[in-house]
């Protein structure tokens, strides 16, 4: 559950950045501020990804592209891109996490903080960038 909260602040933190496109984190140090408690593996995981996605974002992005079918990565939604982002990065970067597991938690962002049909398309890219890209099956590694 630790890293599903991560994830949502991972999220909104990315789309805070792409939208101001000011591609600096504050999340958590801005919640602590408001007196959350943020447990240390939450912290720890955020700051791996937010810090991964900021660092290879220009190589996510040409992944992104070269795998989803006439699809420019500034066209997709804000939501669906930086979910993206923060997926590929997990699946290129944390090895320790299975992939269906990535999948499955960037689908369910979809789902919530967009639609059904983003989720779909979020499930099919990832899908296909786990087999063809990274050789990492999806099925096989649950």
């Amino acid at each position: 559950m630790s890293r599903r909260r991560a994830r949502e602040m991972v999220l909104r933190t990315l789309y805070k950045m792409d939208i101001k496109r000011h591609w600096t984190s504050g999340e958590i140090e801005a919640a602590e501020k408001n007196g959350e408690k943020i447990p240390e593996d939450v912290k720890i995981f955020f700051h791996k990804v937010t810090d991964g996605v900021i660092a290879h974002r220009q190589s996510i992005d040409r992944l992104i592209e070269k795998c989803s079918e006439h699809w420019k990565v500034d066209r997709m939604s804000a939501v669906d891109r930086n979910i993206l982002r923060m997926a590929v990065f997990e699946l290129q970067h944390c090895i320790d996490v299975p992939a269906k597991v990535t999948i499955n938690e960037a689908v369910e962002l979809g789902k919530r903080y967009n639609s059904e049909e983003s989720a779909s398309f979020i499930n099919a890219l990832l899908d296909r960038i786990a087999k063809q890209e990274l050789n990492r099956d999806p099925e096989k590694e649950a």
